[in-house]
């Protein structure tokens, strides 16, 4: 949490999985498009309180803040999404299985 001592900042690098980067690239994407500025999104992060800076990782704040956003902004509904949730679960756990599936 902002703030808080958390101590030293690890220097090594990290590399990011394909999820990551997508993230990465919605944000941007998004914040281009003008769905929020960096406050709102900053805003929605720390709405979150503590538990989720306890149990999330990084990325997986950004998706929720991501999505609270298009929520917000009505780029989509809860309806839509649950829908094209289950759509993609449907695939397949597995890129591979998600190709076997098309």
């Amino acid at each position: 949490m902002g703030g808080d001592l958390a101590g030293p900042v690890p220097g090594e690098e990290h590399d990011f999985a394909l999820w990551e980067k997508r993230v990465d690239a919605l944000v941007i994407l998004s914040g281009l498009k003008g769905v929020f500025t960096v406050d709102g999104l900053r805003r929605v992060l720390e709405d979150m309180g503590p538990e989720a800076f306890e149990t999330m990782t990084y990325y997986e704040r950004w998706v929720a803040a991501l999505n609270q956003n298009h929520l917000e902004r009505g780029t989509y509904t809860v309806a839509e999404l649950g829908a094209k949730m289950e759509e993609v679960r449907a695939r397949g756990a597995t890129y591979g299985e998600a190709a076997d599936a098309t």
